[in-house]
């Protein structure tokens, strides 16, 4: 039996969807009424470490997908808290949803996911660890006026899209070979000029709006900061992930149709 945390979320619906008729699956979620519809459903709260070691009893393997709780003292105890539940529920192996750079930087972004990387690790529990990058749900251009517009100085991004994600982990959870390993996945590099050209429309540079996520996540793309790249991705699901650019096409041609 696989079991599914956090699988209200974008990211676990997707993997469920990919594992319905692949394997026995439970969807782990703090709010029942709230889960995805088609698999069986227990509840399992990060805040409430009993309802977890309940939620992963029998379980052969488990998605911990990492909490969208946005302080890191509070998810790292989460996260803490559920290594804790997979290790007393006697879970077969542990399957979590990382970041990028978690396994050898633990600052700002991945201080959370690198004490959960530690704990699984110092666990000694059969592990696979997916080290997550940006989405590209949440960079995908708008074409406004004939034209996208960024602050990005043309640099590239290596995110990649839930949906992959989302594959990845369900291959993984039903393949051979993928434990004891740590993946870095990562999308195509890809950058707003060329996707303007691939979709022909016209990029023109802004100045950065200011204050806030969207421009420290522009400043970050100008310092190169998302342009590692790895295979990982591409070799788990058997094939390349999905582009920016072709997304947007697929897009088009699905208003064309409609």
């Amino acid at each position: 039996m696989i079991a599914i945390s956090a699988a209200s979320g974008a990211l676990g619906r997707l993997v469920i969807s990919r594992l319905r008729t692949r394997a026995e699956v439970v969807a782990v979620v703090r709010d029942p009424a709230r889960a995805p519809e088609g698999v069986a459903v227990r509840r399992g709260d990060y805040d409430d470490p009993a309802s977890l070691r309940a939620a992963f009893d029998g379980v052969d393997r488990l998605l911990l997908i990492a909490s969208p709780e946005l302080d890191t003292a509070r998810r790292i105890k989460q996260h803490l808290a559920a290594v804790s539940a997979a290790e007393e529920a006697g879970v077969g192996a542990v399957v979590f949803t990382s970041f990028l750079g978690a396994g050898t930087v633990a600052t700002g972004l991945t201080e959370a996911y690198h004490a959960t990387e530690q704990a699984i690790l110092a666990g000694g529990r059969p592990y696979t660890l997916l080290r997550h990058p940006f989405y590209s749900d949440a960079f995908v251009p708008q074409v406004s006026g004939g034209e996208i517009t960024s602050s990005t100085g043309g640099r590239g991004l290596n995110t990649a899209f839930r949906s992959d994600l989302a594959e990845a982990a369900a291959n993984v959870l039903t393949g051979e070979g993928h434990l004891g390993r740590a993946y870095d996945f990562t999308g195509p590099l890809w950058t707003y000029p060329e996707v303007a050209q691939a979709i022909g429309v016209t990029y023109r540079e802004v100045p950065d709006a200011g204050p806030g996520p969207m421009s420290w996540l522009s400043a970050q793309v100008r310092a190169g900061a998302l342009e590692q790249q790895s295979p990982d991705l591409a070799r788990v699901l058997g094939r390349p992930a999905k582009t920016v650019a072709a997304h947007l096409l697929d897009q088009r041609k699905l208003g064309a149709q409609g």
